[in-house]
């Protein structure tokens, strides 16, 4: 089953980067917990609960507030049910125009080739720089 995630993240961060949002959202199970990091810029409502919330939350903001925001993936680890991948932000802050590059951990938990939770470790320092005039 674990092989069968990785495949799973794969193809979710590369429907991302095309911006098929629908089958991203479609991955997720009714009831996923999006827990963004502690002090990142959109943590104030986390845990979002629900495809519905993420979108309207955290995926929307990321595409009216930047500019090319982009999750780049660089190393899928296998961890059973969680998967873990460790990559870079990249994009520019409208508001501001100030570049952001920060590194990135996403961990990933899947139940029955859904994802059931979704936690976010990044650079909440560089974002918070970038976003502030």
């Amino acid at each position: 089953m674990s092989q069968q995630n990785l495949e799973t993240m794969r193809s979710l961060y590369a429907a991302f980067a095309k911006g098929d949002v629908p089958t991203v959202l479609g991955s997720f199970d009714a009831a996923i917990e999006w827990h963004e990091a502690e002090n990142f810029l959109y943590a104030e409502g986390s845990p979002y609960i629900g495809p519905g919330a993420i979108l309207q939350d955290v995926f929307l903001r990321l595409a009216t507030e930047w500019d090319g925001f982009t999750a780049n993936p660089q190393q899928f680890f296998d961890a059973g049910e969680t998967i873990i991948v460790t990559g870079r932000y990249s994009g520019v802050y409208k508001a501001t125009g100030k570049k952001l590059d920060a590194q990135v951990a996403h961990f990933w938990t899947l139940v029955d080739g859904k994802v059931t939770r979704f936690r976010q470790y990044t650079d909440t320092l560089q974002a918070a720089q970038v976003a502030k005039a």
